[in-house]
């Protein structure tokens, strides 16, 4: 009986072990992801023109794009014995949620939260990004660990 509560738990630490590891991917992922979603919001609000909360779902959909090929890649390899397309599919469209929720924090935080503490472009949009996509990190690994990557 101890001997098999030994085993439990000796699995159930390595699996948090490596679960922990997987979030460290994902999240070094997103950081990439992240990267990629400011270069381009900045490119597309500074030397494009648009507004930043126009240029927010085009910069969000790169970083999603770049997200997907590098956990497909790196942090779940074994997703790649999985469709493609279904596969991509499944993550887009828990993005899409992730979109509406990214789109939500930035436009709060960019029209209500910078205007009272007086920060100005491109500093506030820029503010407004970084927290959208520290909250929306939780929402997309929690959602596509137990749907996209379910079972790896």
């Amino acid at each position: 009986m101890i001997l098999e509560n030994l085993q439990v738990k000796v699995s159930s630490m390595s699996t948090n072990r490596k679960e922990q590891k997987r979030f460290v991917k994902f999240a070094i992922v997103g950081a990439i992801g992240a990267l990629v979603d400011f270069m381009v919001l900045n490119l597309l609000v500074q030397v494009v023109g648009l507004d930043p909360l126009s240029a927010n779902p085009f910069s969000f959909s790169a970083a999603v794009v770049s997200n997907f090929t590098w956990n497909r890649l790196w942090s779940f390899p074994e997703s790649r014995q999985r469709p493609l397309l279904a596969q991509f599919g499944q993550f887009a469209l828990i993005n899409v949620v992730g979109l509406v929720i990214n789109q939500a924090i930035f436009w709060v935080v960019l029209h209500r939260v910078m205007p009272v503490v007086g920060i100005s472009e491109p500093l506030d949009y820029n503010l407004a990004k970084a927290v959208a996509i520290g909250l929306v990190l939780f929402w997309n690994f929690g959602i596509n660990r137990v749907t996209t990557y379910k079972g790896l």
